[in-house]
């Protein structure tokens, strides 16, 4: 049988150590209020960057898809075999 003194010292212990940890995610919860705002701010010129960006990726990709067409169909004239990049 566990001594009684024995198991109150370890429950205060741990109810010590998760008054802490409240107080520590307490803490960080107010730096989260203060700093979301900011980030809501910052999250509208975000949007707006990665949307041009998605534009440009958008805009690149169908031009190496229609490169890629035209080089298939030339490669497939010739066979089964890809065709090797020809350097000036």
């Amino acid at each position: 049988m566990k001594d009684i003194h024995e198991v109150l010292r370890q429950k205060q212990a741990k109810y010590a150590q998760l008054g802490k940890q409240i107080e520590m995610l307490q803490q960080a919860a107010e730096k989260l209020r203060e700093v979301a705002p900011l980030l809501a701010e910052n999250d509208d010129e975000d949007n707006a960057v990665l949307a041009e960006v998605d534009e440009a990726q958008g805009a690149t990709e169908a031009m190496s898809a229609k490169a890629g067409a035209g080089s298939s169909s030339a490669s497939s004239s010739k066979g089964s075999r890809p065709a090797a990049p020809r350097w000036p």
